[in-house]
């Protein structure tokens, strides 16, 4: 039996959250992707508590972005979400690519943010 895309992408992302967790040294840079948006977001799984987020519907992204859905976008995104967690300290972080496979914005995501200044 063949799963559909969001199964799939479902499956992925519980195998991979077996694994992956954020701590207060090394939170989780978690990425999220629709068909119009990319969200980041970079989580402390032990406090449960969201240190820093960035999206397309950013309001400083919004008016810059022609469209959201390109790899230009999330590489927008990725600059974002690595300059407002170095604004907060965190440096080092672990990828949670959320079930998604590394390519395309997803890729273009974490490539920005490594050259932001992230380490993962």
């Amino acid at each position: 039996m063949k799963l559909s895309r969001t199964e799939s992408i479902e499956r992925r992302h519980r195998r991979i959250r077996k694994k992956v967790s954020g701590t207060p040294e090394r939170p989780r840079l978690a990425v999220f992707r629709s068909n119009n948006h990319i969200y980041a977001q970079i989580i402390d799984d032990v406090a449960q508590h969201t240190v820093a987020a960035a999206s397309t519907l950013d309001p400083s992204l919004r008016e810059k972005l022609s469209s959201r859905a390109t790899r230009e976008a999330s590489a927008a995104v990725g600059q974002l979400v690595a300059q407002r967690a170095m604004e907060k300290g965190v440096t080092k972080v672990v990828f949670d690519r959320g079930g998604n496979l590394y390519h395309g914005r997803i890729k273009a995501l974490a490539e920005a943010a490594r050259e932001a200044g992230l380490d993962f």
